[in-house]
């Protein structure tokens, strides 16, 4: 399935977007703020879409222009696996990065947006999280800009990928308020 905006289209990850995966996920002001060792290797750029990105949910950011791949973006359940909110059933997290060169243009607010409406649309769920470590104030800005609300903070959370304890703070936004901020 393909979601689409005015600037983005957002698709299944496919192993040939393993160049353009490592480009961006190489750099180390990527991952780790996000909770991710940066990618060592096209090949294990190659790797992690095989592993993690290839499942349902998770979507490749695409330039509508260009056709070039320059972030990512999922929609994590409670079904499902990598979620870091504590949620119901009826409830979802986004996760997303985005290549250096495309922050601060309003990118990924406009990619959040899209996946909130396919997730309460048509997925019918009810709220929505997403979180941020501390020090990631670009993150935090995106979430504001998709209509997120500040809802809590815990101190001290394992960050598994890095081996790390770090604080993270969460933001929500439910069907209702998605309704009322679309009319």
């Amino acid at each position: 399935m393909n979601l689409q905006t005015q600037r983005l289209i957002l698709r299944e990850w496919r192993e040939s977007d393993a160049e353009s995966l490592y480009k961006y996920a190489q750099n180390p002001n990527i991952g780790p703020i996000a909770g991710w060792q940066a990618h060592t290797s096209v090949e294990n750029s190659r790797e992690i879409i095989r592993a993690v990105l290839s499942v349902p949910e998770t979507y490749a950011v695409v330039l509508r222009e260009t056709g070039e791949v320059v972030g990512s973006i999922g929609l994590m359940t409670e079904k499902g696996i990598m979620h870091s909110a504590e949620m119901g059933e009826t409830e979802g997290e986004i996760g997303y990065w985005i290549g250096e060169p495309y922050w601060g243009l309003g990118l990924i607010p406009e990619a959040v947006r899209e996946l909130a409406r396919h997730a309460f649309e048509d997925l019918h769920l009810t709220a929505l999280w997403c979180g941020y470590y501390e020090g990631n104030e670009k993150s935090k800005r995106a979430q504001e800009k998709a209509g997120f609300r500040y809802h809590h903070t815990e101190h001290n959370k394992p960050v598994p990928l890095l081996g790390e304890h770090r604080t993270e703070y969460f933001t929500k936004m439910t069907r209702e308020e998605w309704l009322n901020s679309e009319k």
